[in-house]
């Protein structure tokens, strides 16, 4: 981490902007979806869950690209180590941006867009838990997937800024699994008990 930290400008802008945009993406559809679930003040502003939802969606999606945008200019302002760059390492780039993109796209299909982008927390509840693949084989395969890419993507462009902000990635969906797996759990164990006491 220190020899990294060697080629990393902290203050240089892109920096700071990518660090932002990593931090503040979780943060903001967690705020947002928790303070839907409370109020249903989207849901009620769009007349419809699912539009609100959708809308939510297209929100997040656009950060992300923004987040990847950020990214790319931070890795591209700062120097290149020269141990990484080498067509073997380079490879191995490759080779993750494909895992990475292989289990973020399964998740997709197997979620479905509302399933993806916090549908449950509109109170558009799957009938189970989704268990087949890639969910079979990894817990929250979205953000390992997307962590991957973004590893993926460092490696590629031999980056030891694009290296220490996917560490940031990792760390910030470690800290929003924290928060969203319980309170996840929560919901779909109030749909059960509503579905019991209908029973």
């Amino acid at each position: 981490m220190t020899r990294l930290l060697g080629y990393v400008d902290l203050s240089e802008p892109h920096f700071v902007a990518a660090v932002l945009a990593i931090v503040f993406n979780p943060l903001f559809w967690n705020v947002v979806a928790r303070w839907e679930h409370k109020t249903r003040k989207l849901s009620k502003a769009f007349g419809s869950p699912h539009l609100a939802c959708y809308t939510l969606g297209g929100a997040i999606l656009l950060l992300n690209v923004l987040r990847s945008h950020c990214f790319t200019q931070a890795m591209l302002s700062q120097p290149r180590m020269q141990s990484l760059d080498n067509p073997a390492v380079y490879h191995v780039g490759l080779a993750l941006l494909g895992v990475g993109g292989v289990f973020v796209l399964s998740s997709f299909l197997a979620l479905g867009f509302t399933g993806t982008f916090l549908g449950d927390y509109f109170g558009i509840l799957k009938e189970a838990r989704v268990t087949m693949f890639p969910f079979s084989v990894l817990d929250n395969p979205m953000y390992w997937g997307s962590t991957a890419i973004y590893l993926g993507w460092a490696i590629v462009h031999a980056s030891p800024t694009g290296l220490l902000l996917t560490a940031l990635v990792a760390l910030i969906y470690m800290v929003a699994i924290v928060y969203e797996e319980p309170f996840t759990a929560e919901i779909y164990q109030q749909k059960a008990s509503q579905a019991y006491k209908r029973s």
